[in-house]
């Protein structure tokens, strides 16, 4: 089974950032963050692309993507003994598991999260309709094989310009599902996961009951515990002996990243040198935005973030296990039904007097959402670490 990752990577690292400069850490440490993400130019050359949703002011919609490339953020293939700690088999595919449209309105009111399940069934461009979280990969592999096929023979070069391809074509396909102009560009894989895991000393979770599963290397026993590294790529990985497989394992994402937001909030990684430290290593290894993402300008317009003022929601679908004519299994959508959720849960970018999470959490969902698949569901992150040290954790299956 390919390897799934956390909804939060992405929007951890971030949050990093916001941390930083709305709790009042120094320019030079902000500035350390900045200078540890790799950068990708897939948005400048955005301007052709056909139908584009248009970009308005108020707000930033960033597109959050995790991966499960077996390379770090410079190419790197990962040693053998990372890839035996990630639980995963090695392979030459790339998956972007995690997609996720995250609207930060300027004025640093609440910020939403849509998260898309990585079997949704969709046209990729120039190619067929495939699942989605194969938009990037599958590009990345015609466009390398096309450009050998042209006399480009240096690999690393091929690899850079099958990326590109790759992520553009991920980012024209969430416009057209979604209708949101993407103004950013965010990605993060596997290891860095596994290493910002470990160095925020671990995420409380808990099940409502004993589960496992030899795919993910999931085994769990009820009740809540500490988890990280190995076992918290497990825990998000798991799709089999949970409820609606995709959909159940995005509920589980969320949850873990409420709780690992509150950690990292809580446990002093950004005045621990060790921890800082340990933190701008996994970036380093693990995270590329676009170029034109101004981390210290978010970090001012990501207030409601750093303290865990964020509402998620699932695209609503309308089937769950369907076989394409290939037999493999997808989620299948309404694209209009999705356009008018996203639309009513993100709301309008330019702030008006009427609240628009207020809105997205008490209208009904668009006609034909159901429950059951998770589609008119809004699920509110903003207790923040002392709410999380009362309470506990969410107990999920």
């Amino acid at each position: 089974m390919k390897a799934a990752v956390i909804t939060g990577r992405a929007l951890l690292a971030l949050l990093s950032a916001a941390v930083l400069a709305v709790t009042g850490y120094t320019w030079a440490t902000l500035q350390r963050v900045e200078q540890s993400v790799n950068t990708t130019d897939v948005l400048t050359v955005m301007s052709d692309v056909p139908n584009a949703p248009p970009a308005n002011d108020g707000a930033v919609d960033i597109l959050l993507v995790g991966s499960d490339s077996r390379t770090d953020a410079q190419g790197r293939p990962l040693p053998d003994r990372v890839l035996r700690q990630l639980r995963t088999e090695a392979t030459d595919t790339v998956n972007t598991d995690t997609i996720i449209i995250l609207r930060v309105p300027r004025d640093g009111s609440k910020a939403h999260a849509i998260s898309i399940p990585r079997d949704t069934y969709v046209p990729i461009p120039d190619h067929r309709e495939e699942k989605i979280n194969s938009a990037y990969g599958v590009t990345k592999f015609f466009t390398m094989q096309r450009l050998q096929q042209e006399g480009v023979h240096d690999l690393a070069e091929r690899e850079k310009r099958g990326d590109q391809a790759g992520r553009r074509v991920l980012v024209r396909v969430v416009q057209e599902l979604t209708g949101v102009r993407v103004d950013h560009y965010a990605e993060v894989n596997l290891y860095g996961f596994y290493l910002l895991t470990q160095v925020i000393g671990g995420v409380d979770v808990c099940l409502n009951h004993a589960t496992s599963d030899p795919d993910s290397g999931a085994d769990f026993p009820a009740g809540p515990q500490t988890i990280s590294g190995g076992d918290a790529l497990a825990f998000v990985r798991q799709r089999k002996n949970i409820p609606n497989g995709d959909l159940g394992r995005i509920t589980r994402q969320q949850v873990f990243l409420s709780a690992a937001v509150s950690r990292l909030l809580s446990a002093g990684t950004l005045t621990d040198p060790a921890k800082l430290s340990g933190l701008l290593d996994a970036v380093s290894k693990s995270v590329v935005v676009d170029d034109g993402l101004d981390l210290a300008t978010l970090a001012k317009q990501a207030q409601g973030l750093a303290g865990g003022n964020v509402e998620f929601a699932t695209i609503p679908v309308t089937g769950v296990g369907a076989r394409n004519d290939r037999g493999q299994s997808i989620i299948t959508v309404d694209p209009a039904q999705v356009k008018a959720f996203v639309a009513q849960v993100l709301g309008e970018k330019t702030p008006t007097p009427t609240t628009a999470a207020t809105t997205a959490a008490t209208s009904p969902a668009p006609p034909g959402t159901t429950e059951r698949f998770g589609g008119g569901k809004v699920v509110s992150l903003d207790g923040g670490p002392r709410a999380v040290a009362q309470q506990g954790p969410p107990c999920v299956d």
